[in-house]
């Protein structure tokens, strides 16, 4: 029997979909709202890079305008209603999903403990009691707060002192929770003062099947389709065989079946999705025209790989390329219009002189650049600004460059 197939327009509609940037950036940010937007999309990233505007909130901005960071803060830190943890990296996500994080905690506690042994050196696993009692005694906590008299190496900003890497090792493993951040500093507590009792670690015996399962089957709701690969990177906590084996048992039961999905290059790749795909993809609706400007840690960026397969574009972020050597610039934004990338904006807000300054912009070589596409990305630059809080956006000399 053929396999469904999705060409690739209906491919990317269905992905943006998933990703809400399928439908126009408008309606309330705040509260459940936000809440609802951060489940549709899983998680999201937390980044302490301000060349703009930090990646959590220009990843909320883009699909909500109304979006401002003191919202994420309030549902964050005083509702509760998410916690901070690692996907690939560290994130916010719903409280909802903290008892799918038992797995995670298990398997962090079995590699970091080795890892970190010859990593950070020091002995932090005999500073574990001296930091959970001093904040049992003085209440929450920054690094800054404890290992005062400790020694760090000359290995840079990750190397850290032994009580240090005790407060990471006791988040990333639950016994502590990040209740917040002061500046981009995380401050620590006890997770039984911070996370409701029957949720805690220990109060029921994690169920690792069942835990496999809820992550691989959320992972495809949030992509659409994917590989075993793929599912099994997106929480980043489910093992690659896991995660093949899961899709094999899904496709026995019928819950899961093969398509092959049409690549920006016009190739097939197989992969795995909900039987009514199809039907998925043509519920959704036309694509915004206006253009909008991405986070480079967009969740529907996350994955440059697929990013480049579905939409045939192109993107490596250069912060820790040396500035002779790149090829772009050091924090370059994406540009997303209907259901095309079809630039990318080297841009920085001033904050000094109340100016957000487009350095350049580069097209797609498969997009002409219009008047009417400079109109659009002037009213975005707009809304950008106004966001950042700058006065004006000023364009430097020759911004428009050539396609690369």
């Amino acid at each position: 029997m053929a396999l469904q197939r999705l060409d690739n327009r209906a491919a990317r509609a269905l992905f943006l979909d998933r990703h809400a940037l399928a439908e126009q950036p408008a309606g309330p940010a705040r509260g459940a709202h936000l809440q609802g937007l951060i489940r549709r999309l899983g998680f999201v990233q937390l980044d302490s890079i301000n060349t703009v505007a930090r990646a959590h909130d220009m990843i909320l901005f883009s699909r909500r305008p109304t979006y401002r960071p003191a919202n994420l803060k309030r549902l964050y830190e005083r509702d509760r209603a998410l916690f901070e943890h690692w996907t690939h990296d560290a994130a916010v996500i719903p409280m909802e999903f903290y008892r799918h994080w038992h797995l995670r905690f298990q398997r962090d506690a079995e590699l970091l403990q080795a890892r970190w042994k010859a990593w950070r050196r020091g002995a932090f696993e005999q500073k574990f009691e001296e930091v959970l009692q001093h904040i049992r005694d003085h209440g929450p906590v920054s690094s800054s707060d404890v290992g005062k008299d400790e020694r760090k190496g000359s290995g840079g900003w990750w190397d850290w002192h032994p009580s240090k890497t005790a407060l990471e090792y006791l988040w990333r493993t639950g016994a502590l929770t990040v209740i917040g951040r002061e500046g981009f500093q995380k401050r620590y507590d006890l997770t039984e003062r911070v996370i409701e009792a029957h949720l805690c670690p220990g109060a029921s015996p994690c169920d690792e099947e069942a835990t496999v399962d809820w992550l691989c089957n959320a992972a495809l709701d949030r992509l659409g389709f994917a590989t075993s690969g793929e599912l099994a990177a997106f929480w980043d906590t489910v093992r690659p065989a896991e995660a093949k084996l899961w899709c094999e048992r899904e496709l026995a039961r019928g819950g899961i079946e093969t398509v092959e999905i049409e690549q920006a290059d016009g190739s097939l790749r197989k992969v795995f999705a909900r039987p009514d795909v199809a039907e998925q993809a043509v519920r959704v609706g036309p694509m915004p025209g206006r253009m909008r400007v991405l986070s480079p840690f967009d969740p529907a960026l996350r994955d440059r790989k697929r990013a480049e397969r579905l939409f045939g574009f192109h993107y490596r972020i250069e912060v820790f390329v040396p500035e002779a050597k790149r090829s772009y610039g050091y924090y370059v934004f994406p540009l997303l219009e209907g259901d095309r990338l079809v630039g990318r904006v080297d841009m920085k807000a001033h904050r000094d002189r109340g100016e957000l300054r487009v350095r350049a912009l580069w097209p797609e070589r498969t997009v002409r650049w219009s008047q009417a596409r400079t109109r659009r990305l002037e009213a975005e630059l707009d809304r950008v600004r106004r966001f950042a809080g700058m006065d004006r956006v000023a364009f430097a000399d020759g911004w428009l460059r050539e396609p690369m």
